[in-house]
C-alpha cells in the first residue's frame, strides 16, 4: 500500500470518553498522541471526526481533546461501520484510526470499514484497551484482516512527506 496520503486522509478518534478512559491501560499515553495527531491533523488539513460509543453512559470525548462542535458522531452499535449514516460522513477518505477499545469498538470499526473495501490504518500507539492483552489482540486480528499499523510518528511524517513542507517545524514540534 501507498504512504498515507494526507489529501485522501479523515482521522478517526473513536470513543476516547471521560468514563472509560481510567479505565485504560496507558490512557493517558493514548490521549496524548491522539492529541499530536490531531494537533498534526489541523495543520495540514486532514478532517478529524471523533465518535462516541453510548455517550449518555460513557459520557463525551475527553476534554483534553475537545472536539469542534458537530465533529462528534453519536452511535450504540460497537462498530461505526454499522451505524446509520456513518459512512455517508467519512465519505471516500482513507481512515487513519485512534481511540477505545482497541479490542472492541476500534477493532469492529476497522473490520466493518475493512469488509466495506475502505482503506484503514490504525495507529497503535494511540489505541487502547483496559488490558494490555486485549489491545495485542485487537492489533493482531485487525491486521490479519487488512488493517496497516503504524505509530503517531509514522503518520505525521508520512502526511509531510519531506523535510521542505511548510509546516514541518511546526509538525515536528509535536512529535519531540
Amino acid at each position: 500500500m501507498p504512504l498515507i496520503d494526507p489529501a485522501r486522509s479523515l482521522l478517526l478518534v473513536i470513543d476516547i470518553q471521560v468514563r472509560l478512559m481510567p479505565a485504560i491501560a496507558d490512557g493517558a499515553g493514548v490521549i496524548a498522541n491522539t492529541d499530536r495527531l490531531i494537533a498534526a491533523a489541523k495543520l495540514l488539513d486532514v478532517p478529524v471526526l471523533f465518535t462516541e460509543q453510548n455517550a449518555g453512559g460513557l459520557g463525551p470525548t475527553v476534554p483534553e481533546l475537545a472536539p469542534e462542535p458537530g465533529a462528534a458522531f453519536a452511535k450504540m452499535s460497537f462498530g461505526a461501520v454499522q451505524a446509520p449514516g456513518f459512512l455517508d460522513r467519512v465519505g471516500d477518505r482513507d481512515l487513519v484510526v485512534t481511540g477505545c477499545e482497541a479490542h472492541i469498538c476500534v477493532l469492529q470499526t476497522v473490520l466493518g470499514l475493512r469488509e466495506a473495501g475502505r482503506r484503514a490504518t490504525v495507529v497503535a500507539d494511540a489505541v487502547g484497551s483496559r488490558r494490555p492483552e486485549s489491545r495485542a489482540a485487537g492489533l493482531a486480528r485487525m491486521a490479519a484482516h487488512g488493517a496497516e499499523i503504524v505509530t503517531t510518528e509514522m503518520v505525521v511524517f508520512e502526511w509531510l512527506g519531506t523535510a521542505r513542507h511548510p509546516r514541518f517545524r511546526e509538525a515536528v514540534k509535536l512529535i519531540k
